[in-house]
């Protein structure tokens, strides 16, 4: 299983993990304001005088992935659960997220599977462990592939499987418009990626109830 972590860790891109040096609240600001006249419009006007408090205040909550550990989301594990080893499936989970090379947004759901061993997680910790990685400037590719690797690692499943569905709105809003389009991303470990079988039942549960 450590193979596995360090062949997903290594096509990961790991410097969202490293610490930066922040700027300042009052940077912050002043990078707002110039981005505002480069935009066109008047920072000084009654409408934006306090647009760089809020974009700055926006900021934290939008990007507060940094400052979560998925490895302490992921840290509680019960093993007590009279002997369940079947597959445990969060289907649904809405996130949104900013891509990192527009910082616009895209969002959708995610899907998480795994086939626990040691025993299970707490099933709001997928949850939070999805909103970890997408509170950061991402890519649809990577963040499915993190959500994989840290559950590889923390819970040392026999499988893990993450499907991811979003619409990205740099396809949308700009570029080549195309609204509606939707981007469906997979990432499969263990008996998820050894037995095509699997990968049929996880994307059978998934769909199962949908229209």
């Amino acid at each position: 299983m450590n193979d596995v972590v360090k062949s997903l860790s290594a096509r990961l891109n790991p410097a969202a993990d490293k610490s930066v040096a922040s700027p300042t609240r009052e940077e912050a600001e002043a990078a707002v304001r110039t981005l505002l006249r480069w935009a066109g419009d008047d920072p000084t006007r009654e409408g934006l005088q306090d647009t760089p408090k809020r974009v700055a205040k926006a900021f934290r909550e939008l990007y507060s992935g940094y400052g979560q550990d998925p490895d302490e989301i992921l840290d509680k594990v019960f093993k007590e659960v009279e002997g369940y080893d079947d597959i445990v499936l969060v289907r649904d989970i809405p996130f949104h997220s900013h891509c990192e090379h527009h910082m616009v947004p895209f969002f959708g759901v995610a899907h998480v599977a795994y086939y626990p061993t040691k025993g299970v997680v707490g099933l709001s910790k997928l949850a939070r462990l999805v909103d970890a990685y997408a509170r950061r400037l991402q890519t649809q590719e990577t963040m499915t592939a993190q959500i994989a690797s840290a559950m590889v690692k923390a819970l040392e499943p026999r499988g893990v499987a993450v499907m991811i569905e979003a619409e990205h709105m740099c396809m949308s809003m700009r570029g080549i418009q195309k609204a509606g389009a939707l981007t469906l991303t997979t990432q499969f470990t263990g008996v998820f990626k050894e037995d095509p079988a699997e990968q049929v039942r996880f994307l059978t549960l998934v769909r199962n109830g949908r229209g």
